[in-house]
């Protein structure tokens, strides 16, 4: 796979011979690390220069844990985030997953476990990003269907029309103009355009 197509990694770990590990098992089977530290201030700061898709962070580092680490990338949804650690507490995990971790391994890391832990992170990742941009779409819509009713109100109230009159009025102008049909309510409400 081309250098630019391979998913691309930040490994944050403070102990450099895991990190090493981490680095050969990735990028033995085809992934790009494009940024190592050993410190989660570091992290923030890496992730959001190289922008990867993954950072794998330990949840034990100098300068900020890796859990804040990831409060602060998952706060900007600047990538998946797999969180490692010595230890499998339940609360840890749990701590990891609110945090904004998409997954979860314990130290000594196999490859087995490592990639499909991996894969799973980046697939919630991109399922989260695409349900985000879903809910702003839903949003914005439903925003224009108020501005438009708002729009056909006006029409109705200050220039006679009935409803489907002020709708085709609507739909009419932002034809011959070539604009959404938001934008020709949005005009209206403003007292730029009338009948």
């Amino acid at each position: 796979m081309a250098e630019d197509q391979r998913r691309r990694v930040v490994i944050a770990e403070d102990e450099a011979i895991i990190r090493l590990d981490l680095k050969e098992m990735l990028e033995e089977e085809g992934y790009a690390v494009v940024g190592e530290t050993g410190r989660g201030d570091e992290a923030v700061a890496l992730v959001k220069e190289v922008r990867p898709d993954l950072v794998i962070l330990d949840v034990m580092m100098p300068g900020i844990d890796g859990l804040t680490a990831a409060r602060q990338i998952a706060a900007e949804r600047l990538a998946a985030i797999l969180v490692l650690t010595a230890f499998s507490q339940r609360d840890l995990v749990e701590e990891a997953r609110d945090a904004g971790a998409l997954a979860y391994l314990v130290k000594p890391i196999q490859k087995s476990d490592l990639i499909p832990a991996v894969e799973v992170a980046l697939a919630r990742h991109a399922e989260l990003i695409s349900l985000e941009q879903s809910v702003h779409d839903l949003e914005e819509r439903l925003e224009t269907r108020k501005v438009i009713d708002r729009a056909k109100g006006r029409l109705m109230d200050q220039h006679g029309l009935d409803e489907q009159g002020a709708w085709r009025f609507i739909q009419t102008e932002a034809m011959n103009s070539r604009v959404k049909v938001g934008d020709i309510a949005r005009r209206i409400l403003e007292g730029e355009l009338q009948p």
